[in-house]
């Protein structure tokens, strides 16, 4: 299980050290920075799976994403002088890690240096990037160290070994692996971040997929935009807990019971049967929080969980009475997965909290920077 996230130097996120737990439920005003911590987390697994630069480049580039705010606040505000701009010999550095119980794990980005010309502009440099266990940090419970291109690993036999190929600048070692007998630590740790999972509401428009048939391929996890939903559910239904998918339906949705047509030509659908209609309602019919419901439950309810689920704003176009039977799903997929939700709506938030007897982490902007409220310099988790 994560027990600590850190970013610094992303947008809004100019040093910010969180505790995680296993249902951790952040929540805050618009522009308070909830979408950056979902990004900047997405960004770890992404880098895992070699979408980093691609992912930054879709942001605008380090230039875009770096913080742009002065370096040091707090010591201006405890001064109670103007915040201005400070001078830095140090050049900015985009910072994300985390601590597991069982491995710690940080990347830091950077402009590029200056080389032969590219049209290649929004790629970032990574400038760092370290795995290793326990805390603090030393040699002898570190697996790898990248400083640039120079990259060692510590092998299973013990002995350090240095990278036998010049990593991409743009590229994490983690998603240029591919010797899981030779660097076990470090591979496990790269498919642990690409199996993490991320939900950041569903197409339900009428072109969607979501309402079309789709081929019936044995699904047993949704995909990020939920294209896959009625595969997803039919092998819920197959190989899951069927009768607690039909339970959680009609707890939503009373006197429902879902349905998963087949279309012909190996595809299905998804449908509701609903009590007092002769007949079953297809995805067509279906409306968008219902649809977008049913994703929800897909997702949370995976017969394969895994180790980290993230749900970004999840009460999207639900209606208020579904956001408790939402809470109860998302407590029970919280017993076996490890599970993020960020929300700005307060009946979710409640509902979640008096579900679940977790504190939400409430966040603030103060002078540009995202804050957790309450959270002193003492409070903070030690890092690394």
């Amino acid at each position: 299980m994560l027990h600590t996230f850190v970013v610094s130097n992303y947008r809004s996120l100019r040093d910010l050290k969180m505790r995680l737990e296993p249902l951790t439920l952040v929540t805050g005003a618009n522009g308070s920075g909830k979408s950056n911590l979902y990004r900047a987390l997405r960004l770890l697994s992404q880098a895992a799976s070699g979408r980093l630069a691609e992912s930054l480049a879709l942001e605008g580039g380090m230039p875009s994403i770096t913080w742009a705010g002065p370096r040091d606040t707090r010591s201006q505000q405890r001064r109670r002088v103007p915040i201005q701009g400070t001078a830095g010999a140090a050049p900015v550095r985009v910072t994300f890690g985390f601590a597991a119980d069982d491995v710690a794990y940080e990347i830091s980005l950077g402009l590029p240096t200056k080389g032969p010309p590219t049209r290649f502009l929004l790629d970032p440099e990574i400038k760092s990037e370290v795995v290793w266990q326990g805390s603090p940090r030393r040699k002898g419970n570190t697996w790898l160290e990248r400083d640039g291109n120079h990259v060692t690993l510590q092998e299973a036999g013990g002995e350090w070994q240095r990278l036998g190929f010049m990593p991409i600048a743009s590229r994490s070692v983690l998603s240029e692996l591919s010797e899981p007998g030779r660097y076990p630590e470090v591979f496990a740790l790269r498919e642990r971040l690409r199996s993490w999972r991320f939900y950041d509401g569903f197409r339900t428009d009428a072109e969607s997929p979501l309402r079309q048939p789709r081929v019936s391929v044995r699904t047993d996890t949704l995909a990020h935009d939920g294209n896959d939903l009625a595969a997803a559910l039919q092998t819920i239904l197959e190989i899951g807990d069927s009768d607690a998918l039909q339970a959680a339906v009609d707890d939503a949705f009373p006197g429902s019971r879902l349905v998963i047509r087949d279309s012909g030509d190996a595809r299905l659908e998804v449908g509701l049967a609903v009590e007092g209609l002769l007949r079953e309602l297809g995805a067509a019919e279906l409306s968008d929080g219902t649809l977008r419901y049913l994703c929800l439950l897909a997702a949370l309810m995976s017969p394969r969980p895994p180790p980290l689920l993230v749900l970004n704003e999840p009460e999207q176009s639900l209606h208020e009475d579904l956001l408790r039977p939402l809470a109860r799903q998302i407590a029970a997929a919280a017993r076996r997965s490890q599970v993020w939700v960020i929300s700005h709506a307060p009946p979710l938030v409640a509902a979640l909290e008096d579900v679940t007897n977790v504190c939400a982490t409430a966040l603030a902007r103060e002078f540009g920077e995202t804050r957790i409220l309450g959270q002193g310099l003492l409070d903070e988790p030690p890092w690394p």
